[in-house]
C-alpha cells in the first residue's frame, strides 16, 4: 500500500472512530457519565489497593480495557477518540497497524477483572476501530477486596464501594442493633465511617456527666433517637429531598449537621438545627426551574462538544 493510500484510509479510520465517540455521546446525552472511562486515580482512592504485583506479559481481551491512567478524558469508555488534537497520533499508529508493522505492547494495571491503561491509550483505540480482540500488554496487578468488572461505570463503582463500607461496618459493629441496614443510606463513599465518628463523639459528650462510661450500643441508640431520627423529621416534614435530586436523607443529614455547626461556631450554640436545616436548603437545593435548566445544559454539552 502506498503512502498516500496509507495517510488517506488512516485518515477515515480516525473520522468514523471520533464520529462514534460524538454518537454515543448523543445517545447517553442524559447519563454522560455512562461514556466516560474510569481514572485510575479516582479507582485508587475509592478501592485503595493494598498491594502492587508484577505479573509480567500477558495477552488481554481489550474489552476488559476500561480506564486509563492518564487520559481518561480524551476517549469515550469504547476508547474511540474524542477530539480533534488526537488525530495525528493516532494516524501514525493506525498506519502502522495497516503495514503489519508490531508495535510495543502496552502497560496496564490490573485491578480485578479489568484493566486501566498506563502507557498506549492510542493503540488501544487504534485495536478496537480494527476490530482486534486481544492485545499484548505488561501487566501490574493492584489487589483490592471490592469485585471490579468489565460493566462497572463510575457510578457504579462508587455504589459498589459503598455497599462494602456498609456491610464492613454493619459486620464489625454493632450499629444494625439500634439501626436497620436499610434506613442508614448514603450516595457518597465514606459516609459510614463518619457516622461511627459522630456516634463515638456523642458518647464521649455524655460519659463526661456519667461516672460508668456508656457502652457503644447505648452511644448508638442516643445518637440515632436524639440527634439523627429528629433532624430526619425535619427533612420529611419540610420535603428538603426535592431540591437535592438523587441524594438520601443521610446524605441530606450530614450536610445539615456540618452546616448547623458552622453556623454555631458563627451565631452561637442557641443557633437551631431547624434554622440551620433551612438555611442549607435555601442555600444549596436546587428549585425546579434551577433542576430543569442544569438538565438541558447537560443534554446541550453533550451534543454540541
Amino acid at each position: 500500500m502506498g503512502d498516500e493510500y496509507l495517510s488517506m484510509k488512516a485518515r477515515d479510520d480516525f473520522n468514523k472512530a471520533k464520529t462514534r465517540a460524538t454518537i454515543a455521546s448523543i445517545l447517553n446525552a442524559l447519563t454522560p457519565r455512562k461514556q466516560t472511562l474510569l481514572s485510575l486515580q479516582d479507582v485508587r482512592q475509592l478501592l485503595k489497593p493494598a498491594n502492587e504485583t508484577y505479573k509480567g506479559m500477558r495477552v488481554v481481551e481489550l474489552e476488559k480495557i476500561i480506564g486509563s491512567e492518564g487520559r481518561y478524558n480524551d476517549f469515550s469508555k469504547e476508547f474511540f477518540p474524542r477530539y480533534e488534537h488526537l488525530r495525528k497520533r493516532w494516524e501514525g499508529i493506525d498506519k502502522a497497524h495497516l503495514k503489519s508493522v508490531i508495535l510495543p505492547p502496552i502497560k496496564l494495571y490490573q485491578i480485578g477483572e479489568v484493566f486501566f491503561v498506563r502507557d498506549g491509550n492510542h493503540r488501544v483505540s487504534v485495536a478496537k476501530m480494527q476490530g482486534v480482540r486481544n492485545i499484548d500488554a505488561e501487566v501490574i496487578e493492584l489487589t483490592s477486596e471490592i469485585p471490579v468488572t468489565e460493566d462497572m461505570g463510575v457510578d457504579d463503582l462508587v455504589r459498589a464501594v459503598i455497599e462494602y463500607e456498609k456491610k464492613r461496618v454493619y459486620a464489625e459493629t454493632e450499629i444494625g442493633e439500634i439501626i436497620p441496614q436499610d434506613v442508614l443510606e448514603f450516595t457518597e463513599p465514606g459516609r459510614y465511617i463518619e457516622i461511627l465518628r459522630h456516634i463515638q463523639g456523642h458518647k464521649y459528650f455524655i460519659n463526661m456527666d456519667l461516672e460508668e462510661e456508656m457502652s457503644f450500643v447505648d452511644a448508638c441508640r442516643s445518637w440515632y433517637e436524639n440527634i439523627y431520627l429528629p433532624i430526619v423529621e425535619i427533612i420529611d416534614k419540610e420535603n428538603y429531598l426535592t431540591r437535592f435530586p438523587g441524594r438520601t436523607k443521610g446524605d441530606l443529614y450530614m450536610w445539615i449537621v456540618k452546616h448547623w455547626d458552622s453556623l454555631k461556631k458563627k451565631y452561637g450554640n442557641s443557633f437551631s438545627v431547624k434554622s440551620a436545616a433551612d438555611d442549607y436548603s435555601r442555600q444549596f437545593g436546587m428549585s425546579m426551574g434551577a433542576q430543569f435548566r442544569s438538565f438541558i445544559k447537560l443534554w446541550l454539552r453533550a451534543i454540541f462538544k
